[in-house]
């Protein structure tokens, strides 16, 4: 078994047919077929069902891809590290962070990193957990962080708490309802949700019903920072938000808090990743300075 074949398979998976990998690895399909057929030799199985659609992976496969992933991306952090040792170092660092550490810690971290790893890729994610567990599993993930999930992680991935937050509620300037002071006057909003685990409303509502409050209505969802951003800034919808966003200078000058007197919990934050792969260091650098930017108790 052969690196190489490692990559070939990944790059079917990927792409989803023979010809597409072909392209994309700038060999002949020929070859990669020949390659396939030879790891399918060793191991004694069938790694991929052909289909009119194109290739799919076997239930042999499915286990087999997730195992090569992860030696995939071992032998790249090895690659990089053997070949760019300290500050001359080049690779990747990919990471996932939720949308309260993209606001509260990148901005201070990113120049730190840049200064100590130009040659550094970085590849940022905006995500939550379980969304990336898969990708964390596999390797191709360094580490998650950000709010914690309702619900445990995988076998296999170590959750770290780091510190508490909460949340204030977020309008546009100007916003009709900017000065009341209490859940309760919010009552006939429209509101606009964030992605938290996959029951963003049943989130939202649990946090209302704490206070005796009727769930609220919610309408809009979003999955991006940028969506929510735009959505309270053109409209009158409100958003309940972890409170750093009203840290960050562009959310700052476009919207504001409503002062209402409940206090308004968010997620703990976290640190995931995989115990058993030590990071490299670039991202374990990453992770240090990102952790710098933790709320203060």
């Amino acid at each position: 078994m052969k690196l190489d074949q490692l990559q070939h398979l990944m790059a079917i998976v990927e792409h989803g047919s023979l010809r597409s990998a072909a392209r994309r690895l700038d060999m002949p399909q020929p070859a990669l077929t020949r390659s396939v057929r030879a790891l399918e030799r060793e191991l004694g199985v069938s790694l991929f069902a052909r289909q009119t659609t194109g290739m799919v992976l076997t239930a042999e496969g499915v286990r087999f891809h997730r195992r090569a992933c992860v030696i995939s991306s071992e032998a790249r952090r090895a690659r990089e590290e053997v070949q760019h040792p300290g500050p001359g170092y080049e690779g990747t660092v990919s990471v996932a962070l939720s949308i309260m550490p993209h606001l509260g810690m990148l901005p201070d971290a990113l120049s730190v990193f840049r200064k100590t790893y130009p040659k550094v890729k970085l590849n940022l994610t905006e995500s939550l957990m379980p969304a990336v567990e898969g990708a964390l599993r596999d390797g191709s993930l360094d580490f998650y962080l950000g709010a914690a999930p309702w619900q445990k992680t995988a076998p296999g991935l170590a959750m770290q708490h780091l510190c508490d937050n909460t949340r204030v509620v977020v309008c546009r300037k100007g916003h009709p309802l900017a000065r009341v002071r209490s859940l309760k006057s919010l009552a006939g909003a429209d509101w606009a949700s964030t992605t938290i685990d996959y029951n963003a409303e049943e989130d939202l509502a649990r946090l209302f019903a704490t206070h005796g409050q009727p769930a609220p209505r919610v309408m809009l969802s979003a999955h991006s920072a940028l969506s929510v951003q735009v959505a309270l800034v053109q409209t009158d919808l409100l958003a309940m938000l972890p409170r750093q966003w009203m840290d960050f200078a562009m959310t700052r000058d476009l919207l504001e808090v409503i002062p209402v007197r409940e206090r308004l919990p968010a997620p703990a934050i976290v640190l995931v990743r995989r115990p058993d792969l030590p990071l490299s260091p670039p991202a374990e650098f990453f992770c240090d300075v990102l952790l710098r930017g933790l709320p203060k108790s």
